[in-house]
C-alpha cells in the first residue's frame, strides 16, 4: 500500500460518504452506553459528523495515519475469518483512538471500539475488516464529539495555579 495526498484524499472523501453507515452506529452505540452509565447521551447528525471527518482529515500527521487505518481495514480479508481477528481488531482500536485525540479520550475510544464492534455486523461477502472499520470509525467519532454531559464545563480535578 502505497499513501500519497491523493489517497489520503481519497479516504476522506470515502470516511465522509460512509456517514450513512457510521452515523447510526454512532447514536445507537450512545444510546446503549447511555442506558448502561443511565444518562442522556446527545446524538449526532450526518453533517455533524461530516463535519468532524473534514476537522480530523484537515491535520495532515492525523490524516495519513487515518488513511492508513481506513484503507487497511477497507481490504482486509483473512480467510475463515477467525485467524485475522486480532489483526482486524488492533488495527480498530488504533483507528478509533487516531480519531478520538489524545489521552483520556484516546483510551475511552478503544474501549468503545469493542463496545461498538459487539453490536457492529458485516454482510457476509464484505472483507473480514469491513464491520471493524464501521465500529471503529462510530468509537472515534462518538467519543471526540459533545453530546456527554461528564464532558461539558470544566474538570473538577483542575489545580489552579
Amino acid at each position: 500500500m502505497k499513501l500519497t495526498p491523493d489517497r489520503v484524499a481519497d479516504e476522506h472523501d470515502w470516511v465522509r460518504r460512509r456517514g450513512d453507515v457510521v452515523v447510526p452506529i454512532i447514536n445507537e452505540t450512545r444510546e446503549r452506553l447511555g442506558e448502561l452509565f443511565d444518562t442522556d447521551v446527545d446524538s449526532v447528525s450526518a453533517s455533524t459528523y461530516q463535519h468532524e471527518v473534514d476537522r480530523v482529515f484537515a491535520d495532515g500527521e492525523v490524516a495519513v495515519n487515518v488513511a492508513g487505518y481506513v484503507a487497511l481495514l477497507r481490504t482486509l480479508d483473512v480467510e475463515a475469518d477467525y485467524p485475522g481477528f486480532v489483526v482486524d481488531e488492533v488495527l480498530g482500536r488504533q483507528l478509533a483512538a487516531t480519531i478520538a485525540g489524545g489521552q483520556p479520550l484516546s483510551v475511552l475510544a478503544q474501549a468503545t471500539f469493542h463496545f461498538a464492534d459487539i453490536h457492529t455486523h458485516g454482510d457476509a461477502d464484505e472483507a473480514a475488516g469491513a464491520d471493524d472499520l464501521d465500529a471503529a470509525l462510530a468509537a472515534g467519532f462518538q467519543t471526540r464529539l459533545p453530546g456527554w454531559d461528564w464532558r461539558e464545563g470544566e474538570s473538577p480535578f483542575g489545580v489552579d495555579t
